[in-house]
This record gives C-alpha cells, sequence and structure tokens, in this order.
C-alpha cells in the first residue's frame, strides 16, 4: 500500500469513526425507545420470526430457511447500497450502528416471502407470480405506508416503482439460487444412490 492510499484510507476510517458517533448521537435524541416508531421497527422485528417459528412447514423448513436467506441477503445488499448512497434513509432504528432497517430486511420481508414460498410449494402455485404480487403489496402499499410515518425516506429520486424493480430482481434471484441449490443436491444423492449399487 502506498503512503498516499494509507492516508486516504486513514482519513475516511475518521470520517466513518465520527459519522457513527453522530448516528448514535442522533440515535439517542430522536429514535430511542421513547418513540412509537421505535417500537413499531420492534414489532416488525420480532413477530414475523415469532410466526415463522409457528408456521413453517417442518419438513420443508430447510428448503424454505434457504429460500428465505437468499432473500434475507439480497435485501440487506441492496439496502445497505441504497443507505450508502443516500437513496434509502430510516430516520428510526432498532439498532443504531446498523446500516439498514434490520426488522425489514432480517425478518418482515423474508418471513413474508417464505411463508408465501411455503404456501406455493405445499399447493403447486407458481412462485414467481405469486411473489410478483407480493413484490407489489410491500412496493406500493406497505412502503408508502411507512414513508407516511416517516420510518423510511426515498431521496433523490427513488420511487415506489424503482423499489419494485428491486423486489422483483431480488426475488427472481432468489428463486433462481434455491433451485439450482434444490438441483444440486438431488443430483448428489442420485449420485451417491447410483454408486451404493
Amino acid at each position: 500500500m502506498t503512503e498516499d492510499q494509507s492516508n486516504q484510507l486513514e482519513s475516511i476510517l475518521k470520517q466513518q469513526d465520527k459519522l457513527v458517533k453522530m448516528w448514535l448521537e442522533y440515535w439517542k435524541d430522536y429514535s430511542t425507545w421513547e418513540t412509537w416508531q421505535f417500537w413499531a421497527i420492534v414489532f416488525m422485528l420480532i413477530i414475523p420470526l415469532i410466526i415463522v417459528i409457528f408456521a413453517i412447514d417442518k419438513s420443508k423448513a430447510f428448503h424454505i430457511g434457504f429460500y428465505g436467506f437468499n432473500i434475507h441477503t439480497w435485501f440487506t445488499y441492496s439496502d445497505a447500497i441504497a443507505m450508502r448512497t443516500s437513496y434509502v434513509t430510516y430516520p428510526f432504528q432498532a439498532i443504531p450502528i446498523m446500516p439498514v432497517n434490520f426488522a425489514l430486511d432480517a425478518s418482515l420481508v423474508p418471513v413474508a416471502f417464505m411463508l408465501l414460498y411455503q404456501w406455493c410449494l405445499n399447493r403447486n402455485k407458481n412462485v414467481f407470480f405469486y411473489g410478483v404480487i407480493l413484490s407489489g403489496i410491500f412496493s406500493f402499499i406497505v412502503k408508502p405506508l411507512l414513508v407516511s410515518v416517516d420510518i423510511i425516506q426515498l431521496n433523490k429520486g427513488m420511487n415506489y416503482f424503482y423499489l419494485f424493480l428491486n423486489y422483483l430482481l431480488i426475488l427472481v434471484l432468489s428463486i433462481i439460487i434455491t433451485k439450482l441449490f434444490k438441483y444440486l443436491r438431488k443430483k448428489r444423492k442420485t449420485f451417491l444412490h447410483s454408486n451404493a449399487h
């Protein structure tokens, strides 16, 4: 690493430390348990996780959980990019040092998509078709509601249609990756079964 690179990196890290301190101060002033928004976010985090524990089909828990983890991972990545570039802001947080809305990315959205995925598997329905409907519900009903109560802010031209496209991209990626891993698992079982004879 050159001296210039090292100096620039050190400068960025100092600014990052300042930003973290500023976010913590902001959280203490405006976003603690004394606000109803804090509790709304906590409930968005806890309630879906409790529901999924009781509602998940235990015989397909690994498969459905893998799909849900895909949804969670891609949403966390896209949310982190949107936050870092200031296209999306969360004025209220349950966990102040998280760069994303943890309740949405780790609980509400993945659990909703997991339960829909389970419903589609158990009834032989088209996951993509119903996923598009759920994406529309989140993009054009849930997100506008969260914007109206200042839990989310959209900036720099970000709008609900762009959010919808993001949901669709994540839906497609999660379905493809889940199907790929399911195929690889089936292929491995077939390979092991054929070698056993």
